[in-house]
């Protein structure tokens, strides 16, 4: 299964992010599953890739050319697709991930599952989103998609693919 992470490519300022991550990425080449992400050796996305990377997993990443001129693209990966945009970065992203992941990141990420969660509300796509809610990070927008819900902006059938974890084995889990 190719799972799609979104997460920050910085660290973030606590060290159960690194901790975090490592555990996912972990899980992600035990389980035998095949990661797509952003395509950074730096921050979270970094510790991503290493730890699949080690776990003997295969990591394939999405880098715009002006963040590879910039030299942030991991080299140690399976490998580098290199778009021109950022638009196409997430296009690509969406097309090979057959789950996605969001684990605690910044405004990216927030876009990013932000557009899958909303493929699969319109009927587009049928894929999984799952916020990785690492230590409550994620519980003010769970708490915002709620009142969405209960404003009647957003109806519970239409979060059909929406779900939350706090640990790998409930991502595991969901995703089984």
């Amino acid at each position: 299964m190719n799972i799609t992470v979104y997460l920050g490519a910085n660290p973030g300022k606590d060290e159960k992010y690194k901790k975090g991550v490592w555990e996912l990425g972990s899980w992600i080449a035990a389980a035998g599953h095949r990661l797509i992400y952003g395509g950074s050796a730096v921050g979270l996305m970094g510790v991503l890739a290493d730890a699949v990377l080690a776990g003997g997993g295969e990591v394939i990443g999405v880098e715009p050319d002006f963040f590879v001129r910039d030299a942030l693209q991991h080299e140690g990966i399976t490998q580098l697709i290199v778009t021109e945009t950022m638009q196409e970065r997430k296009k690509i992203m969406l097309e090979l991930g057959d789950v996605y992941i969001a684990f605690p990141g910044g405004t990216g990420t927030l876009e990013e599952i932000a557009e899958a969660i909303s493929q699969t509300k319109l009927g587009l796509s049928d894929k999984k989103s799952i916020l990785f809610n690492l230590d409550g990070y994620y519980d003010p927008l769970i708490e915002m998609i709620e009142r969405m819900t209960e404003e009647e902006f957003l109806f519970r059938e239409e979060r059909r693919g929406l779900f939350f974890a706090r640990t790998v084995e409930e991502i595991a889990d969901i995703i089984s």
